[in-house]
């Protein structure tokens, strides 16, 4: 008997997604690529026997064995996704499964009338209670929270990307919540201006989980781009358009960096269950499975990072 995934996030913090768009599609691109790769050895099996007699045979034994490999993984994906925890030994390649099937997904979804940021949305929710499912808890300095660029003010000359210590502060844009939510739990902060500076920073920090705020795209190719290292994403708020003056929803931030740390440190406000702040993240990140966080008795370490 399967139950479902305990670790389901609201869908509103996905503008709505339903994780069941993911498995719709999934399932149809599975469905698509056996029926491609069967139509491609039919057609032509009376030329391949012109060949030679065991041509054909061969060529559908290897289609065969490609159909049942698409099968074992998009099913795999769909009873881990369901049930929230892996299934049919496909865990390992799940990233490459994605990979493979996101694209086709979002073409599959424009052709049935799916936008692509909804199907994004979708794969981000799904990516996120995966993540959770994992039930890891980490170190502080196993932890990297990495933002965008453009949360810094559009107005403001200061340049942060390679030292987010050298922000006055003046709290007319996110940075200095961040920086404060930084120093509060001890985790390393890095902003990145692309792609490639995302990397990098993955690079030189070596984390074992990443909590990134962006927007959707970024988001659904960084989460490819990382694998296997975990990525919670954090869909960030675009009140002026995108990448211009974009906020972060602190208190799922917050309450997503609890869930993974396996100690709060006293610095942050208390325990879980005792501070306000931790109540309302609490909320904010829905019911959190597995054991509570701890509450360690010494200061934790405060430590900046090079963007």
């Amino acid at each position: 008997m399967l139950s479902k995934n305990p670790h389901s996030l609201p869908r509103e913090d996905y503008h709505g997604a339903r994780k069941r768009l993911f498995i719709g599609l999934i399932t149809g691109t599975s469905v698509g690529l056996c029926l491609l790769l069967l139509v491609g050895w039919v057609v032509p099996y009376i030329g391949l026997g012109n060949i030679h007699p065991w041509v054909p045979h061969v060529t559908g034994a290897l289609l065969v064995l490609c159909i049942l490999c698409i099968a074992w993984a998009s099913l795999g994906l769909v009873l881990h996704i369901y049930t929230g925890r892996p299934m049919l030994g496909t865990e390992r390649i799940r990233g490459l499964t994605i990979k493979i099937f996101l694209p086709l997904m979002e073409l599959l979804g424009r052709v049935m009338g799916v936008g692509r940021e909804e199907v994004r949305h979708s794969f981000i929710k799904v990516n996120n209670e995966l993540v959770r499912s994992r039930g890891g808890r980490y170190t502080p300095d196993e932890l990297l929270i990495l933002v965008p660029h453009c949360l810094q003010s559009s107005r403001c000359e200061i340049r942060l990307t390679y030292d987010m210590n050298h922000c006055k502060r003046c709290g007319k844009c996110p940075i200095r919540d961040l920086l404060a939510l930084r120093d509060r739990y001890g985790v390393s902060l890095a902003i990145a201006t692309g792609g490639t500076i995302a990397r990098r920073i993955v690079v030189q920090t070596r984390p074992k989980l990443i909590i990134a705020v962006a927007c959707e795209r970024d988001l659904a190719s960084g989460i490819q781009d990382t694998h296997p290292i975990p990525v919670y994403g954090v869909l960030n708020e675009r009140p002026n358009g995108p990448c211009l003056d974009t906020l972060v929803p602190m208190q799922r931030l917050e309450a997503a960096l609890r869930h993974f740390l396996r100690d709060v440190p006293v610095s942050a406000g208390g325990a879980p269950d005792e501070s306000r702040r931790g109540r309302d993240a609490a909320a904010a990140f829905g019911k959190a499975q597995g054991p509570e966080c701890r509450v360690t008795q010494g200061s934790s370490q405060r430590r900046g990072s090079d963007g």
